[in-house]
C-alpha cells in the first residue's frame, strides 16, 4: 500500500478506536483563504471578520478581546460546551457537564495571553476521600490550526471536511479521568483555538503557564463542585507530557497557589534538540514546522536567520503547516525530509546546531533543570523514537538527581518499525496505569519514589 494510504489508513483507524463521530461543522468555500504563520496584531483580536483555519470557520468565541484581566488565571468568558459523546441518566449527563473557556495567561515573553480550554464537571462521584479533586489535562501534539483546539474536540471528535483531518483523542484520557469522579479542565494552549497569534508548539513556558492557569480559572468557576481543599493532578502524553513536566518544574515560582498533588507526564520531549532530530524524515515531519513556526511566534528576532536558510519549498510548508492538524500533516508531510526545505540541502537540526542564536533558544526550552514540586510519573515507551525513549529516561534521571519524588516507569513493548506507532502504542498500554496513579495521588495516598532503581531500569 503506497505510503499516502496508509497514513490515511492509520489516522482513520485511530479515530474509529476513539468512538469518534464525524460531525457537522460550519465550513468556508473553497475561496476564502486560511489563516498563515503570520500572526494577528491587537487590533486584528476585535475585528468582527470571522476567522477561517483549514476551511473551518473558528467560533467568535475564541477571538479574545484586545484587553485582558491582570490576574493569571482569570477567566475572561465563558460558555456551555455541548459534549459530543454524552449519555442521559437520572443523575445528569455521563461523563458530566462541560464549560468552555477563556482565560488569561502569561506567556514566555512576559505579555498578556488569552488562552482557551474547557471545564468538566462529572456526573460520577468522587470516591477517594476529601473534596472532589481537579485534574488539568494537557493535550498532546493537536496541529497548528486553531480548528485543531482539544476544545473543540471534545465538541467534534472527528473533522473531516476535505481540508483538514482532526482527531480528539485525548477525549479517551479525559473521561477515564471524569470516570473516577475527578474534576477535569483541559488547555488549548496559547495560540490554538485562540485566534490572535500562532501556536507556540512545545515552548515550556507557554505551556507550563497555560496549565496552571487553567487550574485557576476552573477554580475561579461559579456552580462547580471544586473547593479550596480540592487536591490538584496534573496529566500529560507526548506535547502534554513535555507542558505538565513545565508546569511541574515552574509551579513553585509562578503558582506558588497551586499545590500538586501528582503529575503524570508521558513521553515528555524535554529535550528538543534530539526530538528535532528525530521527528525529521518520519510520518510526523509535519511537526517540524510547528516547531520552527512556534520558535518565530515566540521569539521573531530568529524570523532572518530561519528565513536565510529556508527555500521556497521550506517557506511554503511553514505556511501550510500553521493551519494544520496531525492528520491534515500525516497526510501531506509524512516522511518529509527537512533538507527539502533548506537553501542548502542541510537539514534543521545542521543548521541549528551550528547557528548559536538557535542552539541557544533549544536549549533554553530543556526540561529537567528545575526541581518538580509534588510526585512525578514520568513514562516512556523504551521503543519510542519519535519522542526518544533516551531523552525522556534522562529527564527522570535529572529530577532523581535533585532529590525528586519521581516514579519512572518503562513501557517496555517491541519495536514496530514505525516511529509513529512507537510513540503512540504506549499511550494506549500506559494509559489505564497512569489513571490509577494519579487518583492514588487525589485520593492522599503517598507515592514511593523507585529513583534509587532507576539505574538498572532500561
Amino acid at each position: 500500500m503506497p505510503a499516502r494510504r496508509r497514513l490515511l489508513a492509520a489516522a482513520l483507524t485511530a479515530a474509529t478506536c476513539l468512538g469518534a463521530q464525524v460531525l457537522s461543522y460550519t465550513t468556508a468555500t473553497a475561496a476564502t483563504p486560511a489563516t498563515t504563520a503570520t500572526p494577528a496584531t491587537a487590533s486584528d483580536a476585535s475585528s468582527t471578520e470571522p476567522v477561517v483555519s483549514g476551511g473551518v470557520e473558528i467560533p467568535a468565541f475564541y477571538t479574545p478581546p484586545t484587553t485582558l484581566p491582570a490576574a493569571d488565571g482569570a477567566v475572561v468568558r465563558s460558555e456551555p460546551l455541548p459534549l459530543a459523546i454524552s449519555l442521559p441518566t437520572l443523575d445528569g449527563p455521563l461523563p458530566g457537564r462541560a464549560t468552555r473557556l477563556m482565560y488569561k495567561s502569561t506567556d514566555s515573553n512576559g505579555a498578556p495571553v488569552a488562552v482557551t480550554g474547557a471545564y468538566i464537571e462529572p456526573t460520577a462521584a468522587w470516591k477517594g476521600g476529601g473534596a472532589r479533586p481537579l485534574v488539568a489535562v494537557a493535550p498532546g501534539t493537536m496541529g497548528q490550526g486553531d480548528q485543531c483546539a482539544a476544545s473543540m474536540g471534545l465538541e467534534h471528535p472527528l473533522l473531516l471536511n476535505g481540508r483538514t483531518v482532526s482527531v480528539g483523542y485525548e477525549d479517551v484520557a479525559i473521561y477515564r479521568l471524569l470516570a473516577t469522579g475527578a474534576a477535569v479542565v483541559v488547555t488549548d494552549y496559547a495560540g490554538l483555538g485562540a485566534t490572535d497569534r500562532l501556536h507556540t508548539y512545545v515552548n515550556r513556558l507557554d505551556e507550563a503557564h497555560a496549565v496552571l492557569d487553567a487550574v485557576r480559572a476552573a477554580r475561579s468557576l461559579p456552580g462547580t463542585s471544586v473547593t479550596s481543599e480540592s487536591r490538584v493532578g496534573l496529566f500529560g502524553y507526548s506535547q502534554g507530557g513535555g507542558a505538565t513536566a513545565a508546569a511541574a518544574e515552574l509551579q513553585p515560582s509562578y503558582a506558588p497557589d497551586i499545590t500538586l498533588a501528582g503529575t503524570y507526564s508521558g513521553a515528555p520531549p524535554a529535550d528538543l534538540t534530539a526530538v528535532t532530530k528525530a521527528i525529521d524524515g518520519s510520518e510526523l515531519a509535519g511537526a517540524l514546522g510547528w516547531s520552527l513556526n512556534g520558535f518565530l511566534q515566540s521569539d521573531p528576532t530568529l524570523r532572518p536567520l530561519a528565513e536565510a536558510h529556508l527555500n521556497a519549498a521550506g517557506k511554503a510548508a511553514m505556511t501550510d503547516l500553521s493551519t494544520m492538524c496531525v492528520g491534515d500533516a500525516l497526510l501531506h508531510y509524512g516522511y518529509a525530509k527537512s533538507t527539502k526545505w533548506t537553501t542548502d540541502g542541510a537539514s534543521l537540526s545542521d543548521i541549528i546546531a551550528s547557528t548559536p542564536a538557535l542552539q541557544t533558544f533549544l536549549d533554553s526550552q530543556r526540561i529537567g533543570t528545575l526541581t518538580p514540586s509534588g510526585p512525578v510519573r514520568v513514562a516512556t515507551g523504551t521503543s519510542d523514537n519519535l519522542v526518544p525513549h533516551k531523552q525522556a529516561r534522562r529527564l527522570a534521571k535529572n529530577w532523581c538527581a535533585k532529590g525528586a519524588n519521581i516514579t519512572y516507569v518503562p513501557v517496555i513493548l517491541p519495536n514496530v518499525i514505525s516511529p509513529l506507532l512507537n510513540h503512540f502504542t504506549p499511550l494506549l498500554a500506559d494509559q489505564g496505569s497512569a489513571v490509577n496513579w494519579l487518583t492514588d495521588r487525589l485520593s492522599g495516598k503517598p507515592a514511593t519514589s523507585n529513583c534509587g532503581v532507576l539505574p538498572i531500569l532500561p
